[in-house]
């Protein structure tokens, strides 16, 4: 999947966000970085359609404009940074409604199967019969990975998908993200404040700094001290780990930054 953003540009009211931003993405793990307000999330949220920019946004080359409404909805599939489900259902019927395409929809077998596979290539199928509410932390977020899942999508989209998680559930987590990815020739777009996770998982890293692309390319060019003190505002050790990762150690903040 290759995704190009030409001329994008989103404010709210007389606040603009970001103005004619242009970039292009293709295939693998994409990881926005940047400091707070740097426009990380309201961009996710314009490439998957919760707000509508100006400008053009083309999968594959073709305006997202031009697609119908249900071939959207299985293209791009995108998790927020708050994810919550107050509910009784079970895992396995949370799935299920998620593949619901219309108010007069009726489960199938097929509907039944393809719930079935994703918890059991995601490992979970010890979960289907739990409640939602019963669940932890890591333990929800993988449901929502499934959720998210469920329509085979071939654009990915995730706001701080370790939020809340332990160091062993968000290792986890992202080693699933790698190999979904990488099985399902998917394209994953995510925003994520961890740089050493970023660092670690990521393809391609974007840098964004009050509502700019800042840098852009492979961890080990774009995670230098010059890019961490202009951006963030901090001093920082960097060192290159056995396999060629960039590791960040923040040292102090630099006043007036």
């Amino acid at each position: 999947m290759k995704l190009e953003i030409d001329n994008f540009s989103f404010g709210y009211n007389s606040s603009l966000i970001f103005n004619e931003m242009n970039f292009k993405i293709e295939s693998r793990i994409t990881v926005l970085i940047g400091p707070n307000a740097a426009g990380k999330s309201t961009l996710l949220k314009c490439i998957a359609g919760v707000l509508d920019p100006k400008g053009t946004i083309m999968f594959n080359g073709k305006d997202v404009k031009s697609f119908e409404k249900k071939d959207l909805i299985r293209l791009r599939s995108y998790l927020p940074q708050e994810s919550k489900i107050t509910s009784s259902l079970t895992v396995f019927e949370i799935l299920l409604l998620g593949m619901a395409n219309s108010l007069f929809w009726k489960v199938n077998e097929a509907d039944l199967e393809v719930v079935s596979n994703v918890l059991k290539y995601l490992g979970i199928e010890d979960l289907a019969l739990r409640g939602i509410n019963e669940l932890s932390g890591g333990q929800k977020q993988m449901v929502f990975i499934a959720q998210s899942l469920i329509r085979d999508p071939k654009l990915l989209l995730m706001d701080e998908p370790t939020n809340g998680l332990d160091l062993k559930y968000q290792l986890e987590l992202f080693e699933l993200i790698q190999k979904i990815t990488l099985e399902k020739g998917m394209t994953t777009i995510i925003a994520l404040h961890d740089l050493n996770l970023a660092a670690r998982f990521a393809d391609n890293i974007v840098v964004m700094n009050k509502g700019e692309i800042y840098a852009s390319g492979p961890p080990s060019s774009v995670l230098t001290q010059k890019t961490i003190e202009s951006v963030y505002g901090i001093n920082a050790r960097i060192s290159i780990d056995d396999d060629g990762v960039p590791w960040i150690k923040p040292i102090n903040s630099i006043k007036n930054k």
